[in-house]
């Protein structure tokens, strides 16, 4: 896509973002998701990228650094991402990964994880695109 600008996230993207993150999941957004999205922009530690075009918000990465993790060298975590469902599937994603990761190997970070489900069929063949597979560790619950 022309005229795409990937940026660092600002907490003046949040609503954008809510809007977005609503219109995947088919529902309200809870109002703690807004200020995490405005945590994340203000966070030194978090490396998050916003795909805008003619200055509106299309798309999404939301990412974060960890330095001490069971055992594992200091890696990053991608939470979340989305796209505008008016713009999947041209490639938004792609070009968020990709800034994100260049910053990183900057960095000196050469490990990236995230989590998908299981039944989450599209996020897992767009990391798998990426680049990702498996890892050694397994995502463990607790019901509360």
């Amino acid at each position: 896509m022309e005229n795409i600008r990937i940026r660092e996230l600002q907490a003046a993207d949040a609503d954008d973002i809510v809007g977005i993150y609503s219109s995947i999941v088919r529902q309200p957004v809870d109002v703690d998701f807004k200020a995490l999205i405005e945590k994340h922009a203000r966070s030194e530690n978090d490396i998050c990228f916003v795909a805008e075009l003619d200055g509106r918000v299309i798309g999404f990465m939301i990412s974060y650094i960890l330095t001490f993790g069971f055992g594992i060298e200091k890696s990053a975590w991608i939470a979340t991402l989305g796209v505008d469902p008016e713009y999947m599937g041209q490639g938004l994603g792609d070009q968020l990964a990709g800034e994100i990761f260049k910053l990183y190997k900057r960095m000196g970070i050469s490990r990236v994880y995230t989590s998908v489900r299981w039944d989450s069929t599209d996020l897992l063949s767009f990391f798998k695109t990426q680049g990702f597979d498996r890892s050694k560790f397994i995502n463990l619950k607790k019901e509360l």
